[in-house]
């Protein structure tokens, strides 16, 4: 098993952090995503969509999107359960993970790929081709970011981690996101988000934050 990898990018982090979490650990292949080395037709023919993470499995078989990569370590290694244990908590979960990328990673992205010159004819991912960049992207992003902290505080002054009291799935997603905005788009979390920061801080502390 292989696991095609990108260090600094927020998307191949969430399954390194989700591997830490169930203590799994398979090789793994570097790729430098601003130098494109995910296009190369090398990767391509093993990955056509030239999308990272993807997981490559012993019999050849490669899986290229972060949940599904996650779903398959969850359902081989179900202990601990990063993604519910039960119809509500795993409806409850999978609910707060989607806003978590929706709400926050995605927004970070537009904030990102839209302002960063290195990608200025790669306003999107993967093997898409020329697409240009746009700047009014970038800041509707970074608006869109500040929206998702402000909610976020909200609800986690009313529950220990993302989805409830249990850390999860939704977790690793909303930190990768908060990291990645913080960082590559250039987006600080407010000082007056204190059950944000509060729950940053203890999340950032567990050893699979350092995956």
């Amino acid at each position: 098993m292989k696991l095609y990898d990108s260090q600094g990018a927020p998307n191949p982090r969430r399954v390194r952090m989700f591997m830490a979490e169930k203590g799994i650990s398979c090789e793994n292949q570097q790729f430098n995503i601003v130098k494109g080395e995910n296009l190369d037709p090398a990767f391509l023919a093993k990955s056509p969509r030239g999308m990272l993470p993807a997981l490559e499995l012993d019999d050849g078989t490669v899986i290229d999107e972060t949940i599904a990569i996650c779903r398959y370590f969850e359902e081989t290694q179900p202990e601990p359960p990063l993604m519910g244990t039960d119809p509500k908590s795993k409806a409850i979960i999978t609910s707060r993970e989607r806003q978590m990328e929706f709400d926050g990673l995605l927004s970070a992205a537009d904030a990102f790929r839209n302002s960063f010159p290195g990608f200025a004819k790669r306003g999107l991912g993967g093997s898409v081709g020329s697409v240009e960049a746009i700047p009014a992207l970038a800041e509707r992003g970074k608006a869109m970011v500040s929206r998702f902290y402000e909610n976020l505080d909200k609800q986690l002054a009313n529950s220990t981690y993302v989805a409830g009291d249990e850390f999860s799935i939704a977790d690793i997603t909303a930190l990768c996101s908060i990291d990645f905005a913080q960082g590559a788009a250039r987006v600080p979390m407010p000082e007056s988000c204190k059950n944000l920061r509060r729950w940053y801080d203890a999340v950032s502390a567990r050893p699979s934050a350092k995956a």
